[in-house]
């Protein structure tokens, strides 16, 4: 029996001649790890007078955009945010709300996520498919909300693992402001 820790020179002779034919593999198509993402602790308002203000209106248009980009961003910004370059953070499910409560938890959500620190988010308010009249009323609302946000970037329909076009990405604000590139 041998000794466990010790290799012997038999031992490293057998090593090589086993791994004699193997070749690195190439750089290229490595997947990098992103570090786990940590939220980080909620800060809550001490008084009442800083509530949040219901700015917000209801009066969206007909049609609402798959698709938003503040002004002044680069179309890059989107594509980023489409091909999942910023990893969600935060989630918000917006099912069997009414529109008043949908509008208030939204914008909790989002200035909570501000808080933390968060960018990117995401915003689940459904297809529509059990509304009456097959109506997506969440979803063209919440869409018109994050629209009119001051925080709020740019969003677009969430990967189809995430809720296809019944949720949205959005991409907030840096506490600084700038978008990272």
């Amino acid at each position: 029996m041998k000794k466990q820790g010790k290799n012997t020179e038999e031992d490293i002779a057998l090593f090589r001649a086993a791994v004699k034919d193997v070749k690195t593999l190439p750089d290229q198509n490595r997947a990098i790890p992103h570090p786990p993402v940590r939220k980080k602790p909620l800060l809550r308002p001490r008084t009442q007078a800083s509530a949040i203000p219901d700015s917000l209106s209801d009066f969206a248009p007909d049609e609402t955009p798959d698709e938003f980009l503040g002004n002044g961003l680069s179309r890059m910004t989107l594509r980023k945010l489409r091909r999942g370059s910023w990893p969600i953070q935060d989630r918000l499910d917006l099912h069997g709300q009414n529109t008043d409560a949908a509008r208030k938890s939204l914008q909790d959500f989002l200035h909570v996520s501000m808080q933390r620190g968060s960018r990117c988010v995401l915003v689940i308010h459904g297809k529509g498919m059990n509304s009456k009249g097959g109506e997506a009323v969440l979803r063209k609302l919440a869409r018109h909300w994050l629209t009119q946000h001051p925080q709020v970037l740019a969003f677009c329909n969430a990967v189809p693992g995430e809720g296809g076009n019944g949720a949205a990405m959005v991409l907030l604000k840096s506490g600084s402001g700038a978008v990272d590139n």
